[in-house]
Parts: structure tokens; sequence; C-alpha cells
């Protein structure tokens, strides 16, 4: 069929749900250019919220010349020098709900993502006095580009795979989309598609990793050609305290607004209000799912949950508040559409103790407070871990950006809780996942475009991993697995010293080796001129990656080769000494191990050799490249198979 590049089923996808920036070590203040107001970023998400002060339009002038496309016409909704376009996409037909017809937003995800990579300047934004301050995007200046692929009830194939036709065909200057399902095989996947198509047209696109960690083998976004992102903490915390009638106070995490002015009232466990009238027993009451609990014996309470729930069956029941005890993810502080706090097993089941062994027991649920977590950065819990389960010698994630409890704009039609029932609507909201670390990586990427308009989606996502900072292990020990190069660096990124540059056919040649044949080639580049042959297949080892990746069971030999090329992006006279980490059991080398350049834009090749045997999980190393100015640092990464 003319037109038709391939056939695949139309999966659904999900979404991958201001300090950040300036722990980052990314102030308002850095050295910016005219040139970032040309930058065009295109949000493939849940649409946006135009009235927000995020996006106005105050002292933009039009768009850019190079921009083609269209604001889409809506009854609800109108573009400005801001938000230069605006599209929405609904394959499957019908809208439910409060879904609505238009770019705009009603679930809030979107206009979230937008705000953190080019929101503007905006003070005084806090979740009402949580995390007061001044929120921005990392491009405050740059344009963004609207193109709405999900709706309340998920985001189709066939949506995503128009939308970046349009996105590349309108003009912009990177995509930015927190969306994932399963890590399908590059040619049955959407993203993986629509990347591929935005790469060859000399745009990066920046993935969410996915939010199902921290289990081993769990990334969804793995293409080589496009930035898979990872979600790390900044350096503050959410806490909201429980306080008992025998005077025991308990710290648990959330993000409850909520005033209950110390007041102390009665407390119940789940487990012993069971809605008994629709069949429900405590084994299933204590979960405190909607409808499981009697609103007679619960009404006016704080109910005790086992495991973490979303509130709502609290809410029905007409609690007053809920604690929730669960296992040890204390990292996460969610919003309740009523008081609440989580707490780890261990003072759950004090609690629970508590209500069992006292008469009439009473508690409160105080106001969430902040304070600084001297432990950042590290990887979030649910961030999706690797190995690369396609390919597992790419190291994946790329790296880490900030997506653990992140301020940013909301669709004021969207309660911040995301529970019908919660009336608290604000301009702004506290979110975690690899969604929000997606569009930190997008900003950061849209300020290197800014400096070096020229740069190929590969050589800003070089820049990017060579300056991160590195992480420790010792807090994750999935390592690499889990922060990929490391912590991102927005203002080191535009002066890598060095970087890995690779173009269409180096990852056709990478495909090829893979074992991709001329059809399912030509299905993933949408390109009937693409075949495989002989003379074009190149190995894994060979595609100009800025990480090493080796898959390997334990106690099994080693001798792997890897080629690279680096291309001088520095000084234009410059000599750089390897230096290399090697741990026990490997030796690792570099030929040659000086690399002299004499110009800009000169490209010298070495070889880097992995020998020796790993006797556990994962064994870390790196390779530095420094010439006492520049230091380009690759993350080296010995794993056993997953």
């Amino acid at each position: 069929m003319e037109g038709v590049v391939s056939v695949f089923p139309n999966k659904q996808k999900k979404l991958h749900t201001t300090r950040s920036w300036d722990f980052l070590g990314f102030p308002q203040q850095v050295q910016r250019t005219t040139v970032e107001s040309d930058i065009i970023i295109g949000v493939l998400d849940s649409g946006i919220w135009p009235e927000s002060d995020s996006f106005s339009d105050k002292g933009f002038g039009p768009p850019p010349c190079k921009w083609r496309g269209t604001c889409r016409a809506s009854t609800d909704f109108t573009c400005n020098n801001k938000i230069i376009g605006a599209q929405y996409y609904r394959s499957n037909g019908d809208v439910f709900g409060n879904d609505i017809r238009s770019p705009r937003d009603s679930d809030g995800h979107g206009t979230h993502i937008a705000s953190i990579a080019a929101g503007n300047v905006v003070n005084m934004a806090s979740v009402q006095g949580l995390g007061s301050g001044t929120a921005r995007g990392g491009v405050p200046s740059a344009r963004i580009a609207v193109y709405k692929i999900c709706w309340l009830d998920d985001c189709s194939d066939a949506d995503i795979l128009a939308a970046f036709d349009d996105a590349i065909a309108d003009g912009v200057d990177l995509i930015s989309i927190s969306v994932g399902g399963t890590a399908d095989s590059y040619f049955k996947n959407s993203i993986a598609i629509g990347a591929f198509h935005a790469m060859r047209n000399g745009i990066l696109t920046s993935n969410s990793a996915g939010n199902r960690g921290p289990g081993l083998a769990t990334l969804t976004n793995i293409s080589p050609w496009s930035l898979s992102v990872s979600a790390s903490a900044i350096d503050r915390k959410f806490f909201t305290e429980v306080q008992l009638g025998n005077d025991k106070i308990y710290e648990g995490i959330s993000i409850n607004t909520f005033d209950l002015k110390s007041e102390m009232y009665p407390i119940i466990y789940g487990g012993d209000a069971p809605n008994t009238t629709a069949g429900v027993q405590g084994s299933s009451s204590r979960y405190c799912d909607p409808g499981t609990l009697d609103q007679n014996l619960v009404k006016g309470k704080i109910v005790l949950c086992d495991f973490l729930d979303d509130g709502e069956g609290a809410l029905l029941a007409s609690a007053v508040g809920t604690v929730i005890k669960g296992p040890a993810r204390r990292d996460i502080a969610f919003s309740f559409p009523l008081p609440a706090s989580y707490l780890d097993v261990v003072d759950g089941s004090n609690v629970y103790f508590y209500i069992n062994s006292t008469r009439s027991p009473t508690a409160t649920i105080l106001k969430t407070n902040e304070r600084k977590d001297a432990f950042a950065p590290y990887i979030a819990s649910f961030s999706s871990r690797g190995p690369n389960v396609v390919t597992p010698s790419i190291l994946k994630p790329d790296l880490a950006a900030p997506g653990l409890n992140i301020l940013a704009a909301w669709s004021p039609i969207s309660p911040i809780s995301e529970v019908e029932g919660d009336n608290r609507k604000l301009s702004f909201n506290i979110v975690s996942g690899t969604s929000m670390a997606c569009p930190h990586a997008t900003g950061a990427a849209a300020y290197v475009k800014s400096l070096h308009p020229k740069w190929s989606p590969a050589a800003i996502k070089s820049a990017l991993m060579t300056t991160a900072d590195p992480m420790s292990a010792g807090k994750n020990p999935e390592a690499e697995l889990a922060y990929g190069a490391g912590n991102i660096n927005p203002s080191k990124a535009p002066n890598p010293g060095l970087i890995y540059d690779i173009d269409a056919a180096d990852y056709i040649k990478f495909l090829c080796g893979q074992g991709y044949n001329t059809k399912l080639l030509q299905l993933l580049t949408g390109d009937n001129s693409t075949s495989c042959s002989d003379a074009t297949n190149g190995t894994v080892n060979d595609l100009n990656y800025p990480a090493f990746a080796l898959s390997t069971p334990p106690l099994r030999s080693i001798n792997r080769v890897f080629n690279r090329i680096v291309t001088n992006v520095g000084s234009p006279t410059s000599t750089y000494k390897a230096i290399l980490t090697s741990p026990l059991g490997l030796t690792i080398k570099v030929t040659p191990s000086i690399l002299s350049f004499t110009s800009l834009g000169q490209k010298l090749p070495y070889t880097l050799t992995i020998e020796g045997t790993i006797d556990k999980f994962i064994v870390s190393a790196s390779l530095t490249w420094d010439d006492g100015t520049f230091r380009v640092r690759s993350p080296i990464a010995v794993f056993a198979p997953a």
C-alpha cells in the first residue's frame, strides 16, 4: 500500500508520571545566547495548559522563521509566541470522561513536562507553601510545540508515530517524550521508530527510562539513537509526621497540604472495618481499596491501610485521613486526596500495635515539612534499571536527571493527587517519575543545541554523557545499570572537549550486525533504499557509543575489543591522555593511550580492550581522556546477564 512503511499492532503506552536546576549547578544566570529563543522543543505528551504563567509569551517575539507548524483550531485553545504550535491525535475515536478534544491538558502530566524543559521563570511557585521558590525550565527562552498523544486512557502507537512525523515536518529541534510501554524489538517499538526518523532529520529524542524499578531489565526506552534518562533525587525531601494518642510520633512521607490543626481523631485499622454488606472481608478491606471499607465504621476517623494505595477508598468511606504502611520505598512523596502519610513496615506495625492495644486509639496527621537530603544524588527506587534487554552491550540508561519530588506547572482542572474527589486544583504540583527526569535532559540538550546549533543528535548526547557527574555504586548497587554515565551536568555539557559522533549510516551498520535483515531494517528506517549486506554489517562493539557495556556470565574468560573515534571540539591543539580505572579481575587497555590533535574537528581512533573475568553481578570501571582542561569520561560496565 503506497505510503505505508510498516504494519504492527496498535499498542497502548503509559505516561511515565524547583530546586532541581539549581541543584544541578545550572542557575538562571549561566551563559545564554539569543539563539535560545529560536530553539523549539516538541513535547509529545498529554497536552498543555496554555494559560499557565510558565507559558506566557510576554517578552517573546514571533516564532523563528524555520517554524513550519500550526496551531490546530480548537474552541478552547489558543497558541502564543511561547507555545507556537499545538496538535492533538485520537486515532481510536471517542474522547471519554474529563478528557478534552483539543491540545489542552486535562491530566497535568504534559504541562508538568513542558514547564520543566522550557517553562518561564515564575516567582513564588509552590504547592500550598511546599517547595516554595522560583520555578523555571532549563531553557526558559525556548519555544514549545505541543503534540497531544496521551489521553486519560493511554497513548496509542498510531498517535505517537503521527506526532513524530508532524514534529519532524514542523521543524522542532528536539523531542521530549515521557511515555513508555514494553521494551519491544526496535522495529516493533513506535517510539524507537519515531526517534530514528527524528535522528535522521537532525533531531535528538529524549526518553524516560520507565518507572518499573528497582528490578533489573525493566527499562522501556532503549534505542541507541535516543537519550534514555533515569530519575535521580535532588537535595530536598518531604516528610509527614503521624502523632498517636500516646504521644509517639512517626515520620512518614507524603505531600500533605491538609491541616488537621493537631486535632486528635479516632484511628481504626482497615482490616477491622470491612464492608460486609458488599461481602468484603477484613483480608481485603485492610488494603482500603474503593468499596471495601464500611463507611459507618470509618467515617470521621483516620484509617490505617496495608500497602500503598491512592487514598480513594478512604476518601469514599468519609475517613478523615489515612496512614499507610508498606515496604521501604521511602523516597517518593505522593499526594493523596485527604490527609495521609506513608510509613515503613516497622513504624506502620507500631501504629497497628497501638490500635490493637488501646481502648480508644487516636491519632493526627501533621502537615508536610521539608528538609535537606544530604544523601542526594541517588537513583529513585521506582526508576527502571538496565540492562538493555534488546542489546545488552548498549549501556542503558544513558544518564540520570532529577525526577524525584519535582515542582513544576500543572493543569488546574486536574486534582494534584489525580484522584477524583480531591478539590485541590492548583497551578503547580510536586510529582515524581522518570517522566520528570526526561525533560530535565531535554532542557539540557536544548541548552547545548543553542550554543552548538550544527551538532548532530549523537554529538549532543555524547556531550551530555561524557560531562555527567559520576554517581556512587554505594548508593545504588546496580551501578551503571541504574544511572548510566552519571547525573547530568548542564553547565559542563556545552564544552565536552571530545565527542563521539554517530550518523544514520552507523546505526544502520549496527542494526545489520544485530541480525536485522533488509526487510526489518526498512520497517524501522522507513526507507526502502536501505539494505543489509556483509559489507555493511557492523558489530555492537564498533558503534561509536560514549559508553562501554559488556554482558558476560561470571567467571567466564573475557577478551573483547571496542573500536571508537573521537572528534576534537575543545582546543585546536591538544593532547589527551587516557586515565583508566581497572577493578580486580579485569585488565583494561587503551591503544593508543595518547591522542594528539592539531585542529578542531579532527577525528582520531582508538581501541579499548577488556580481558579477565568477573566474580559478581556488575563490575564498574571508567575511561577518561584528559588534556588538563577537559575530562571526557566514559563509563565501563561489565555485568552478568539479568
